[in-house]
């Protein structure tokens, strides 16, 4: 016959410990994550603080300066006679050459990359090469545009160069956040197209791209936003800043917005400042627009395809 042996007094006070001790840790944790969370909110409230503050600025300086003059009026040593019209219009003639250069390619590679390359040593290599050339500076993109296209191909300063050379910037990007939207299309939707007798390409164009969609549109929109506002390798490639004449072709030279704004600010007088606060304003207004544009756009195929 066994007996149960009666526990001991130092078991009995183990026993009435451990639970004491797991409740105190607990609430050790709990106040550590409680006093992170309250860190993360202040850091975000002061960085929401500095945004505003500074926008304040921008704004209180550059309002006054938004009328019809400003967007029809050239270049001017004069403050009251400057305008933006030929910097804005530059600007949207090198955006639209971006686009047209940066968005075939890119999506066109993220394609081949997802749905036709083999798993081996050299795509790894390209997908590697991919992912470091979207974090190189973007001066180090003008220095190639001046190199390649202004030097080598004679192409000039002119908004070919410039647009070719934002394309590189952003085409990186555009290849990453597009291989990502693919990547997320699950595989079921791919074999249930195969299985009905459908070709690789139409299950690509039909299921995989309208499925993919937002995620591409969305990439692509938030990349030509970045490009808009880039400065360095505008100036590498000869962007002009007193022109009087605005681009009717790609061979021309052109002015931008983020060229004069940089222009503006380093002028002794204190109307021009004024005045590049103002250009911020219709730059930050072009920007919101993107970004806008881009949630539409997602939210909308999100709906079509829900």
């Amino acid at each position: 016959m066994i007996t149960a042996t009666p526990p001991t007094s130092t078991q009995t006070n183990l026993r009435a410990w451990a639970p004491q001790e797991k409740s105190s840790r607990s609430q050790f944790r709990k106040r550590l994550s409680g006093g992170f969370e309250y860190l993360c909110l202040g850091v975000t409230l002061l960085a929401f603080a500095a945004l505003v503050w500074l926008m304040w600025g921008i704004l209180r300086d550059g309002a006054p300066h938004l009328n019809a003059n400003f967007f029809t009026s050239f270049w001017s040593r004069f403050p009251e006679k400057a305008g933006i019209k030929a910097p804005l219009i530059g600007s949207l003639w090198v955006l639209g050459l971006t686009f047209a250069f940066a968005v075939p390619v890119g999506v066109g590679s993220a394609i081949y990359l997802e749905e036709y390359a083999e798993r081996s040593a050299f795509a790894r290599f390209v997908q590697m090469n991919i992912a470091n050339l979207a974090g190189v500076p973007s001066v180090v993109y003008g220095i190639l545009g001046l190199a390649l296209f202004v030097r080598v191909l004679k192409f000039d300063h002119s908004i070919l160069s410039a647009g070719l050379t934002l394309g590189l910037l952003v085409l990186p990007v555009i290849i990453i956040a597009a291989q990502e939207a693919l990547r997320s299309v699950p595989s079921s939707l791919r074999d249930g197209s195969y299985a009905l007798g459908a070709t690789r390409w139409q299950t690509i164009s039909k299921q995989v791209l309208p499925v993919a969609m937002p995620g591409i549109l969305t990439g692509i929109i938030l990349s030509l936003a970045r490009a808009v506002g880039e400065t360095a390798p505008l100036i590498m490639v000869g962007a002009v800043v007193s022109t009087f004449k605005t681009p009717s072709g790609l061979s021309d030279q052109f002015a931008a917005l983020p060229i004069q704004i940089y222009h503006w600010t380093q002028d002794p007088k204190v109307e021009f400042k004024a005045l590049a606060a103002a250009a911020i304003i219709v730059l930050l207004a072009v920007l919101l627009l993107m970004n806008g544009l881009a949630i539409w756009l997602r939210h909308r195929y999100n709906k079509r395809l829900g």
